[in-house]
């Protein structure tokens, strides 16, 4: 797979995607929004990556999007009856979430690992991961508010779901920085590192621990975690167990127990390919 914006490495059944525009911060240009799902899609649909980790290249994560967008009409039509170009707008609006949204679609868990500067739309994708970590000179900065529009794709809606809500109103209404060890006091990643390469080498570590996992019970705790977020304990209890009645076999499980007794580590199969319907391939 070649993009342009993304570098990809495949290791122990773990995907590291890595930004590699460095020279203009990592901005998310238009290609960015196509290849941003389409690679995600493609690596869930081998059925075979277990974990991925996004990081970048260069000093900073990403500086959110391309400024460059928003001065080109092609790509952001503001001119016209104000009903239709309000209504296109809506929709280039959802299909820019769409493509954050994946990192929580794709059935793996995806890790973000963050170095200097994650801001504005890059503060949007890292929320839609399962899991964020950082070197001790990153910061974060939902910026839109300071350059006079509402942050769109997503920290509004899931950073309530990670932080305490006043602190969230605070970031969003200030638009201010905030740094690696308030991040991780309160929680919003999970650990600090001194640099990048301490970073990657311990992000890959946990991700790999992931892969050697099942893969069913890894993708049904995602399914599961994400759908309680937003469904009461009643539902989402009610949906473990039809989950479970679906899901639940014994070859993971034999596996598993095969493995402690020999002492070995469990081998586990893939997951199926995800096909085009009807596929004979």
């Amino acid at each position: 797979m070649n993009y342009q914006c993304f570098s990809i490495e495949l290791t122990n059944k773990v995907a590291h995607l890595c930004l590699n525009r460095p020279q203009q911060m990592n901005a998310m240009i238009a290609e960015f929004w196509q290849e941003l799902p389409d690679c995600l899609e493609a690596l869930d649909a081998t059925g075979e990556v277990r974990a991925v980790v996004i990081s970048a290249s260069g000093k900073h994560f990403c500086s959110g999007m391309d400024v460059n967008i928003f001065k080109q009409p092609e790509m952001l039509p503001l001119a016209g009856e104000p009903a239709r170009v309000g209504e296109n707008l809506r929709r280039i609006v959802l299909k820019l979430q769409q493509a954050l949204s994946i990192l929580e679609k794709v059935r793996m868990p995806v890790l973000a690992a963050v170095q200097g500067g994650c801001i504005g739309g890059a503060v949007d994708m890292i929320c839609a991961a399962d899991m964020r970590y950082c070197t001790k000179d990153a910061f974060f900065s939902i910026k839109e508010t300071q350059i006079g529009m509402t942050a769109d794709l997503g920290t509004l809606q899931r950073m309530p779901k990670l932080l305490p809500e006043g602190i969230v109103r605070e970031l969003a209404f200030t638009g201010r920085d905030f740094s690696a060890s308030e991040a991780l006091q309160l929680g919003f990643v999970n650990q600090v590192f001194d640099d990048q390469q301490t970073m990657l080498a311990q992000v890959m570590k946990i991700a790999e621990q992931i892969a050697q996992n099942s893969p069913l019970a890894v993708t049904g705790s995602k399914a599961m975690l994400n759908y309680s977020r937003c469904h009461s304990v009643e539902d989402s209890l009610n949906y473990m167990a039809t989950w479970q009645a679906g899901m639940f076999r014994q070859q993971d499980l034999m596996a598993s127990f095969g493995a402690q007794m020999q002492k070995t580590k469990p081998e586990y199969a893939d997951l199926f390919a995800v096909k085009p319907v009807f596929s004979k391939d």
